[in-house]
């Protein structure tokens, strides 16, 4: 651990699999909160990921479906990091990112939520459990359950 990251707490958002069946997804907003969120991602190679913010909790039934059609279906829980995405499918990913919307922004005149969006520029960085978005407040990363 470096010195910068001495200081910050970190927190693992599904520790030995507890969530598992219960259906969880999160926004984590990137900002220099000292709080170190840590998911595991990219399928079976249980790779773990980490992002300095601040935690949003989404909500609904079925949260994860349409991403786990793409990332549990389609690449069969292989792990997506670096993937050259074929257009079709990165149009799916975009569709299933869109759906989801994100409350309590900085913005408080908002009354509806306001829509995420695949961040692309962030494209190479994107896996299963671990996809990077724009949100109202600036750049984030959608978190779920990995299915491995």
């Amino acid at each position: 651990m470096t010195e910068a990251e001495a200081g910050k707490r970190h927190i693992v958002l599904d520790p030995d699999g507890c969530g598992a069946d219960q259906g969880w997804m999160f926004v984590i907003v990137a900002a220099p909160t000292g709080v170190v969120y840590q998911n595991q991602g990219g399928g079976y190679g249980c790779l773990q990921y980490q992002q300095e913010g601040y935690l949003i909790p989404l909500f609904g039934p079925d949260l994860d479906e349409a991403l786990q059609e793409i990332f549990v279906g389609e690449l069969k829980g292989c792990g997506s990091r670096r993937l050259d995405w074929p257009p079709a499918l990165l149009d799916r990913l975009r569709m299933a990112v869109d759906q989801y919307g994100v409350y309590g922004s900085g913005r408080h005149e908002d009354t509806f939520p306001t829509p995420l969006v695949l961040d692309e520029s962030r494209l190479s960085e994107v896996d299963e459990a671990w996809v990077p978005v724009l949100t109202p407040d600036g750049p984030g990363v959608l978190v779920w359950e990995n299915s491995d």
